[in-house]
C-alpha cells in the first residue's frame, strides 16, 4: 500500500498481511478537500482497562484462578511446565484469527491466544527441508518412509479459516485417534506463526476442503460491524485467503478442551453413496464415502519411484451394486502419494477386501481422487451426516460390470467368450512353495531332483505349478474387437482346467483348445485402442 503522510514529502510503501481500504463519508471528503489533508484511518490494538489502570494484582490472581482449572492436552512430547505457568493463561482468549495477524504479525503471538473450531484433522506429506524439525533423535516414520505432519484446518467465529501444522507424527496410526478426539471442538492457539497467506489460484487443494464447509452452520460474526446476534449473518462470499501458521519451536501451542461439547461451528462430513457421487455435475468437489475395496492396484510408470506411484483402489457400495444399468458397478479411486495412508489401513487392504470410509476425496473430471487432506479411515467417526443415503453393507456377491462398447482402461470388468488362439511363444511356468508361495526355488544341494525353500529352508515335495499365457478371446459384447487376455499368477479355475495340459503336456494339441468357452473371468483392463481394434485384459483375483 503507498500511504501519503502528513507533513512528509516522501511516500511510503507499506508491507502488511492483510489491509483493508475504508472510504469515507462524502461530509468527511469534503471537509478533507477544505483543508487539504490525508487523513490515514489506523485501528488501534484494545487495551484492556486492567492494564491502563495497572490492575497487575489482580489480573494475576484471576488468570491464576483460570489457570488452575484448565488441563492441558497439547499434542506436543516436550514437558509443558507448571500449569500456573501454562503460556495460554496469559492473557484473554480473542476469537479472531485475523485480529491476531494484523495486532501480532508476522513473528507470531506469544501472549495472546485465539479461539477456534477445529473442522478437520489429517496428517501432509513433509518436504525434505523440514526434517531437520523433528523433536530430539525420534526417527520420523509415515507412508512408505514419508514424512508427515500432523495438521489442523480451524475456523474462528468470523468463518475464517486458518491451516494449523503441527509436530511430526512418529505413527500416521496416530492421525486416526486425533481426529477422534478433536475434530469438532473448540481449542486455543497461542504460541504460533504465520508459515505462508495463500490464496485460491495457489492452493487449491486447500480451498476445495474449505469450499466444502462454507457456507457456515451458524451465522458468524461480521468484521468492523457492531457484534450484536441481529447483525450476524451467513451470506458472505467464501474466503479468498488463509494463513498457514506453524508453532513456534519449543512453546505449548494448542489447548483442545477435549470434554467440551462439540462445536455449533462444526460441519461433519457429509456421507453419500458412490452413485450420488458419479452423479455431481460440479468439478474438485470433496466428497465422503463408506466403500468395500474390491481390488487394488500400484500404477506401473518405471520412471516414477515406487514410493510415488499412485495406487488404484477398485470399489462398490450398494448403491452401484443395485444399479441396473447406465452407472458403473465398481468405481476407481485414485490414490496420489500425497495422501496420506496410515499403516492399519495398508496392512487392511493387504490382508483383504475391507470396508473403508474414504473421507474428503476429490471428486472432478469424472474421477475420485485422495490427494493431501484426504483421510482414510477403517471405521466410519463418529460425527457423520449421512443426508438420506443408502449406506446399506452389501449382502451377496459382487458383481463387475460385463465387458462392452463403453468399457475403458484402467477399469475392471468381467469377462465372457470363445478361445480362438493361443500365444505360445509368451507362455512359461514356474514352481513355487505350497507353504509360503515362494517363487524363487532352487535345487537341493543335498538332492538335485529335489526343490529347495530358503524362506522356509525346507525341501519342497509338492511345488505349486503358476503360469502365464496369453489367450485371445471372441466376445460377443465385442464381435469387432481383438480380446487378448493374459492369464497371470493366480489362474482361474475355468482357464486352469482348459491350459494345464496344453502348458505341461507336449502331446496336447493347440487345436483342441480352440472353440472352448470360458468365463465369467475378472479382469483388469490394461488399454483399449481403435487403430488396431484391440483390448488388453489380465486376469485378476478380487480381494
Amino acid at each position: 500500500q503507498k500511504l501519503l503522510l502528513q507533513n512528509a514529502d516522501v511516500p511510503v510503501i507499506m508491507n502488511t498481511f492483510f489491509s483493508q481500504k475504508v472510504l469515507l463519508s462524502e461530509h468527511s471528503e469534503a471537509r478533507e478537500n477544505t483543508y487539504g489533508l490525508t487523513k490515514m484511518l489506523i485501528r488501534k490494538n484494545i487495551i484492556s482497562l486492567a492494564q491502563t489502570f495497572r490492575l497487575d494484582d489482580l489480573d494475576d490472581k484471576l488468570h491464576q484462578e483460570s489457570s488452575d482449572n484448565q488441563v492441558p492436552c497439547a499434542p506436543q512430547t516436550h514437558n509443558s511446565g507448571d500449569s500456573k505457568r501454562h503460556p495460554l493463561a496469559l492473557s484473554a482468549v480473542n476469537d479472531s484469527l485475523l485480529e491476531m495477524v494484523e495486532s501480532q504479525g508476522a513473528v507470531g503471538w506469544r501472549e495472546v491466544q485465539v479461539r477456534v473450531t477445529i473442522q478437520r484433522v489429517y496428517c501432509l506429506p513433509a518436504r525434505e527441508g523440514h526434517r531437520s524439525h523433528t523433536q530430539g533423535n525420534k526417527p520420523l516414520l509415515s507412508n512408505g518412509g514419508m514424512f508427515c505432519r500432523l495438521c489442523l484446518l480451524v475456523q474462528d467465529a468470523y468463518g475464517m479459516f486458518s491451516e494449523v501444522q503441527l509436530q511430526f507424527l512418529s505413527s500416521t496410526d496416530d492421525i486416526e485417534q486425533y481426529s477422534r478426539r478433536w475434530e469438532g471442538k473448540s481449542c486455543c492457539l497461542a504460541g504460533m506463526k504465520i508459515l505462508q497467506r495463500t490464496t485460491r489460484g495457489r492452493a487449491l487443494g486447500l480451498f476445495s476442503l474449505i469450499d466444502s464447509l462454507w457456507p457456515p452452520v451458524v451465522p458468524v460474526k461480521v468484521p468492523g460491524q457492531s457484534q450484536d446476534s441481529e447483525m450476524m449473518t451467513t451470506n458472505l462470499p467464501p474466503p479468498s485467503f488463509c494463513y498457514i501458521l506453524t508453532v513456534q519451536s519449543g512453546e505449548i501451542h494448542v489447548e483442545v478442551d477435549e470434554e467440551e461439547q462439540i462445536s455449533n461451528l462444526y460441519q461433519p462430513p457429509a456421507v453419500r453413496g458412490l452413485k450420488e457421487i458419479l452423479l455431481i455435475d460440479g468439478c474438485n468437489e470433496r466428497c465422503s464415502f463408506w466403500a468395500q475395496v474390491l481390488y487394488r492396484r500400484l500404477q506401473t510408470k518405471h520412471s516414477v519411484p515406487i514410493d510415488q506411484r499412485e495406487v488404484l483402489l477398485f470399489v462398490t457400495d450398494s448403491t452401484l451394486q443395485n444399479v441396473a444399468h447406465g452407472i458403473p458397478k465398481v468405481v476407481a479411486v485414485s490414490v496420489t502419494a500425497s495422501c496420506v495412508l496410515s499403516m492399519e489401513i495398508i496392512e487392511a487392504l493387504s490382508a483383504g477386501s475391507r470396508l473403508v470410509f474414504f473421507k474428503d476425496a476429490l471428486w472432478g473430471n469424472g474421477r475420485i481422487i485422495c490427494v493431501e487432506r484426504t483421510v482414510l479411515l477403517l471405521q466410519k467417526p463418529l460425527l457423520c451426516s449421512a443426508a438420506g443415503a443408502d449406506l446399506s453393507e452389501l449382502t451377496g456377491p459382487v458383481r463387475l460390470d460385463e465387458l462392452d462398447s463403453t468399457t475403458q482402461a484402467s477399469s475392471v470388468c468381467a469377462l465372457r467368450g470363445t478361445v480362438v488362439g493361443v500365444n505360445e511363444s509368451t507362455a512359461f511356468s514356474w514352481p513355487t512353495c505350497n507353504r509360503c508361495g515362494n517363487g524363487k526355488l532352487e535345487l537341493c544341494p543335498q538332492d538335485r531332483e529335489l526343490l529347495y525353500c530358503n524362506q522356509c529352508s525346507e525341501v519342497v515335495t509338492t511345488p505349486v505349478l503358476k503360469m502365464q499365457l496369453e489367450v485371445f478371446l471372441s466376445c460377443p459384447s465385442r464381435s469387432q474387437s481383438t480380446v487378448k487376455v493374459k492369464v497371470g499368477h493366480e489362474i482361474s479355475i475355468a482357464l486352469f482346467v482348459l491350459l494345464t495340459l496344453l502348458l505341461f503336456l507336449q502331446t496336447y494339441e493347440v487345436q483342441s483348445v480352440l472353440g472352448k468357452e470360458v468365463g465369467l473371468l475378472n479382469c483388469y483392463v490394461h488399454s483399449v485402442t481403435s487403430h488396431p481394434n484391440c483390448i488388453a485384459l489380465e486376469e485378476i483375483v478380487l480381494l
